[in-house]
C-alpha cells in the first residue's frame, strides 16, 4: 500500500471542497492501512494499562489488524483509559507535568486515524504553524522568528503562555472545530471515545471531561486543529489587516510569540487575547504573558544606550547582538532555565552511574552531548555550549572524585589527567548554522 498516495488523494479532494466536511474517509482504515500505521509507531515506549508492549502485539497481527479493524468500524471498539505519569518542567524543580500513555493497539489505531486527517487539515494550517507537522520543526521556527524580527523592523514582542492547555481544551469546541472539515461518523466516534477514555491514576479512574492526553498519537494534531481556529485564523484573518504596522505570529504546538512594527499594535492585540482564548476556555498565564521591547541598536553609533529586552522561545534567549561583519542581528542562545535543568540530569545521571566502567560512563556522556549539540548547536550559541560541556566535565569529575574518595589530591589530579587524555569529552558543535549546511566545531 503507497501511504503517500493515498493522502495525496485525500489532500485533493479537500482542496475541492474547501467549504465542506469530508464524508466516508473510513474507508481507508482497514487491515493494510493500519500494517503501515503500525510501522510507524515508536516500538520501544513505554507500556499503557495492559502491559503489552509492541514486540507482544506484533504477534499474530494479521490476525489483531482485522479484529480491530472490525471493532473501530462497528463501534465496538473501546478506548482503555492513558496510564498517567509526569515528568519534570523545564527548569521547575517542584513542578510536573502529567503524560498520558496509550495502550499500544490504542497508539496504532490513533496513528491510523492521524494518517487519514492529517491530509484533511495541512490544507487548513497556516504556514507560521510548525509543532508536529510533516516536514517542519523547532528549528523551522526559530529561523522564521529570526527571518520576521529582521525582514519587517519587529521592535515589539507579545510573549505568551496558555495555562494548562493540554487539560483545558473544550471538548465541545473541538467537536465543532472537527466537523467543519470532517462529516465521517467512524473517525468522529473514535476521536469522541479517545476524549472520554479517561486516566488511570494510582489504580484510580478519572474520566475525561476536558483535555487531550499529552503522549497521545493523536493528541498533537488536535491541539493544531483547535488553535489554528482560536489563535492562528483569527490573527491572520481579524488581527493582521486591522493593525497599521507589519506583525507576524510563530507558533509551535501551544507554544507562540507574536511580533510587531509599532507598540500601539501590540497593546491593543494583548488587550483582546485573553478575551479571545476565554472566547473557548482557554487561560493566559499573565503572570509568564509580557510585552517586550525588542528594539534593534543604531548601526550607526558604536555604543548604542538604547538596550532592548529579550524573550525565551522554545528553549532558546532571543537577544540583539553583532554578526560577524559587525551587523545587528537576532542571536539566540540556550535559555538559562534549560541551561540548569540539563546540567542537572547529568548530574543525576553520574551519580546514579559513577561506578560504571569509565569507557561505559564516558560513550553514554558522549552521547547526551551530541543530543545536546544538536538541538543547542545553532549560530552564535558557542559559548553556551562551550559552558554545557565544562559543567558536563565538572560534574563527572566531581562524582569520581567521590568514587575514588580515599585518594589523596596529587593521585586525584592523575586520575583526572588520565581521564582527560583517554576519555575525552565531545567537543562543542554548531550543527544548525546561518552561514553554511554543514557542520563546524564552536
Amino acid at each position: 500500500m503507497n501511504v503517500s498516495t493515498i493522502q495525496e488523494q485525500i489532500a485533493e479532494t479537500a482542496k475541492r471542497h474547501p467549504d465542506r466536511g469530508l464524508t466516508s474517509l473510513n474507508r481507508y482504515l482497514n487491515e493494510d492501512w493500519l500494517r503501515a500505521a503500525f510501522k510507524r509507531i515508536r516500538k520501544d515506549g513505554a507500556t499503557g494499562i495492559d502491559g503489552v508492549s509492541a514486540r507482544e502485539y506484533q504477534q499474530n497481527l494479521d490476525e489483531r489488524l482485522t479484529d480491530l479493524v472490525n471493532r473501530a468500524k462497528s463501534g465496538s471498539y473501546h478506548a482503555p483509559a492513558v496510564r498517567r505519569t509526569y515528568i519534570e518542567k523545564p527548569g521547575k524543580r517542584d513542578e510536573k507535568r502529567p503524560l498520558g500513555i496509550p495502550t499500544t493497539e490504542d497508539k496504532l489505531l490513533q496513528k491510523g486515524a492521524v494518517m487519514i486527517l492529517e491530509p484533511v487539515f495541512e490544507n487548513e494550517f497556516y504556514d507560521f504553524s510548525y509543532g508536529f507537522r510533516p516536514g517542519r520543526g523547532a528549528h523551522d521556527a526559530l529561523a522564521a522568528i529570526r527571518e520576521e524580527i529582521m525582514g519587517k523592523r519587529i521592535g515589539w514582542i507579545v510573549e505568551a503562555d496558555i495555562r494548562k492547555f493540554y487539560d483545558t481544551l473544550s471538548h465541545s469546541h473541538l467537536r465543532e472545530m472537527l466537523r467543519r472539515r470532517v462529516r465521517d461518523g467512524v473517525l468522529l466516534r473514535l476521536i469522541d471515545k479517545w476524549l472520554k477514555a479517561g486516566v488511570l491514576e494510582a489504580g484510580q479512574w478519572t474520566r475525561g471531561e476536558e483535555g487531550t492526553p499529552q503522549g497521545g498519537v493523536v493528541s498533537p494534531l488536535l491541539s493544531n486543529v483547535y488553535l489554528h481556529e482560536v489563535l492562528d485564523k483569527w490573527f491572520a484573518e481579524q488581527i493582521e489587516p486591522r493593525l497599521k504596522g507589519r506583525c507576524f505570529l510563530v507558533r509551535y504546538a501551544d507554544d507562540f510569540v507574536m511580533g510587531f512594527e509599532y507598540e500601539r499594535d501590540a497593546e491593543r492585540v494583548m488587550e483582546v487575547l485573553p478575551k479571545r482564548f476565554a472566547r473557548f476556555e482557554l487561560e493566559l498565564h499573565m503572570g509568564k504573558t509580557r510585552l517586550v521591547a525588542f528594539q534593534r541598536p543604531k548601526t550607526n553609533e558604536k555604543r548604542d544606550r538604547r538596550k532592548s529586552g529579550t524573550f525565551d522561545f522554545l528553549g532558546f534567549t532571543h537577544y540583539w547582538g553583532r554578526s560577524r561583519k559587525g551587523y545587528w542581528v537576532v542571536k539566540k542562545k540556550t535559555a538559562k532555565d534549560r541551561q540548569a535543568r540539563g546540567l542537572k540530569v547529568i548530574n543525576q545521571w553520574c551519580r546514579e552511574n559513577r561506578h560504571e566502567p569509565l569507557a561505559d560512563q564516558h560513550r553514554t556522556l558522549n552521547l547526551k552531548l551530541a543530543g545536546h549539540y544538536a538541538y543547542y548547536g545553532l549560530t552564535g550559541n558557542g559559548d553556551s555550549l562551550k559552558r554545557f560541556k565544562t559543567g558536563v566535565r565538572r560534574r563527572w569529575h566531581t562524582w569520581l572524585h567521590r568514587r575514588h574518595r580515599g585518594s589523596d589530591g596529587k593521585s586525584w589530579e592523575q586520575f583526572a589527567a588520565r581521564i582527560e587524555a583517554n576519555y575525552p569529552l565531545l567537543e562543542p558543535k554548531i550543527v544548525h548554522s546561518v552561514y553554511r549546511p554543514c557542520e563546524s566545531t564552536v
